[in-house]
């Protein structure tokens, strides 16, 4: 288990290091988390001790919501007030993530036709 947690906060420094030593506007976290997906990528597959502890955090997953919550009931005046602007953006954005990411398959498919097998 140790091992498990090792490796994934290694990649999290690693992300923090690039983030702060490049004044990258991404998140260390962030970055952490693209390069253990690369890492994984590499290697093709993930290990099982490092599975293993992902697993376990995944079960507590549901406990990093609360401070969103928390924060919509602090903020609810600010909700009422600018609350259909900030929905207005969410379904903009993700109409338009919609259509870019169906634009690029079809680029795609285009450029690289399936092959029968």
């Amino acid at each position: 288990m140790l091992y498990g947690f090792t490796f994934l906060v290694l990649f999290q420094l690693a992300g923090e290091m690039l983030s702060r030593g490049l004044h990258l506007p991404v998140p260390g976290p962030v970055l952490g988390m693209l390069l253990l997906a690369a890492w994984c990528t590499l290697r093709r597959g993930v290990d099982d001790r490092v599975g293993r502890v992902c697993q376990a955090l995944l079960r507590y997953m549901a406990l990093l919501f609360v401070p969103a919550g928390v924060g919509l009931m602090l903020l609810g005046p600010l909700l009422r007030d600018e609350g259909w602007a900030m929905l207005a953006v969410l379904v903009l954005s993700t109409v338009v993530t919609l259509l870019v990411s169906a634009w690029t398959l079809q680029m795609l498919l285009r450029r690289f036709p399936a092959r029968d097998e």
